[in-house]
């Protein structure tokens, strides 16, 4: 009897813990998991076509990888590199001996249907032949229209037609922080797309040579990225993700010469105005406002008594330049060139660079604490609105002669750093002054000659003409002739 009424509580308790657990625990549950529910965490997939983070790089990647191309540049044997990208991605003095053949690797952005290649001076400079590849494997000979090392920009023609090219963007528009595509060829590695960040704008890493004799004034005003970029890299393209082109990829901050983290393009507004000034003119026509400036730092706010940092401080004024004719003073600060903010002197030269001499742009600056807005009439570097035409080649004809690079072996052992070869000779100024072919011009008027483009400032030339020279015998002489 005492089983049975042992089975039967026991029975009756497991129903009322049931009941129990059912009434109470079980239902006290349900607040706690409620709470759960309602805490403020979400998952992140986002299904908006504008949120950031659902950027769809295979779009950009796809309109734009066909449109880039591997560029093949052949030098002279032994040849000698004066470029400071060579130096500053290499580390020497820029010889080259004992080789066989030198061949240099880079990329270009193709930029018209009809074979125009936008690309860098320094992938080219130098070259005697120049392959492109395109993204099906197919190679052509490519010619040089233009380069312009103020920029290191180059423009390349190939015949074909009906070609894949990428638009152009607007490097005003790009921010720190939005994604960019670099595509290239690193390495060698054909058609390579990279995605990053724009880390920065209006970089200048001192990397272009300033040189008042040979007409070098460099524009560096630099797109920061942290899109890798290598070795190879050079003139390509650098795109939002729109698949539009905002710059040319150029330079990387590195020990080694390879990505170290940092890489440096040229914004794409300088590059339509390059290309479209070596497409007219066949060179650049370079504007100048006609100021000294300095950029305001604690030390120039103090010793000026400026009570503002941000804007370009006129340290001064060339006389009968442009900014002189439209009432810029020293001492007035510029904080805009045609409704675009300037707080760097890159910034300053970018804007200014977008122009032509003859063009009219607006000038926001404050004098006396007041704001001003002037307009003003940019000149070229002889101070008037005259566009270099496109016979920029005159000069050449006129010498009559055509040129090459002197090897590093040919100034090594005639004691020269630097020289043009006159490879043939025509009927011309050369000529007729004596000069024989394979002279070696070192320098014209005292100024020294490496390549072609030294001789351009023969253009505006007028009078008498000394040049200095060295025959590969070692023999030394000088001739002279009028223009």
């Amino acid at each position: 009897m005492k089983k049975v009424v042992s089975i039967f509580l026991a029975v009756v308790g497991g129903f009322a813990g049931s009941a129990i657990y059912n009434n109470y625990y079980k239902s006290s549950e349900k607040p706690v998991i409620s709470a759960e529910l309602k805490r403020p965490v979400h998952t992140v997939n986002y299904n908006g076509a504008n949120y950031e983070a659902n950027v769809n790089f295979e779009t950009a990647a796809e309109k734009t990888v066909h449109a880039v191309v591997h560029i093949k540049t052949y030098f002279r044997e032994n040849s000698f590199m004066t470029d400071p990208w060579h130096q500053f991605f290499f580390g020497d003095n820029g010889y080259r001996r004992n080789a066989p053949q030198q061949v240099s690797t880079g990329s270009g952005v193709i930029i018209s249907d009809n074979g125009y290649i936008a690309t860098n001076n320094h992938v080219i400079a130098n070259a005697e032949k120049i392959e492109v590849t395109l993204n099906n494997n197919k190679t052509y000979q490519a010619e040089v229209v233009g380069r312009d090392p103020n920029t290191d920009l180059a423009l390349l023609k190939i015949d074909e037609k009906n070609l894949p090219y990428i638009t152009y963007g607007n490097s005003d528009d790009v921010k720190v922080g939005q994604w960019a595509l670099a595509v290239g060829n690193p390495f060698n590695l054909t058609s390579t797309v990279t995605a990053g960040i724009i880390s920065a704008k209006g970089r200048s890493i001192n990397i272009l040579e300033a040189n008042a004799s040979k007409d070098r004034y460099p524009i560096e005003s630099f797109i920061q990225t942290d899109a890798a970029v290598n070795p190879g890299n050079s003139g390509g393209a650098l795109v939002n993700t729109a698949g539009e082109l905002i710059g040319i990829n150029s330079a990387i901050a590195s020990n080694t010469g390879s990505y170290a983290g940092y890489s440096f393009a040229v914004p794409v507004n300088i590059v339509k105005k390059v290309m479209s000034d070596l497409l007219e003119f066949g060179a650049v026509q370079r504007a100048f406002i006609g100021v000294s400036i300095r950029e305001i730092d604690t030390k120039l706010a103090e010793e000026k008594k400026l009570n503002q940092y941000q804007g370009i401080y006129v340290a001064g004024i060339t006389e009968g330049g442009a900014a002189d004719q439209a009432g810029i003073k020293e001492g007035d600060i510029i904080t805009q060139i045609g409704g675009t903010a300037v707080n760097s002197s890159p910034e300053l030269q970018e804007q200014v660079g977008k122009y032509r001499p003859g063009d009219k742009i607006d000038i926001t600056l404050i004098r006396n604490g007041k704001e001003k807005l002037l307009s003003l009439v940019l000149k070229n570097k002889n101070n008037n609105t005259d566009l270099m035409k496109r016979e920029k080649s005159s000069v050449i004809k006129a010498l009559g002669a055509e040129f090459e690079p002197v090897t590093a072996d040919e100034m090594q052992r005639l004691r020269i750093v630097n020289g043009l070869k006159v490879k043939k000779l025509g009927q011309g100024k050369l000529a007729g002054s004596g000069i024989k072919e394979g002279f070696i011009i070192t320098s014209i008027d005292k100024k020294p000659v490496t390549e072609v483009e030294d001789l351009s400032f023969l253009e505006s030339k007028k009078g008498g003409v000394l040049i200095e020279g060295v025959y590969p015998n070692g023999f030394r002489a000088y001739y002279g002739f009028g223009l």
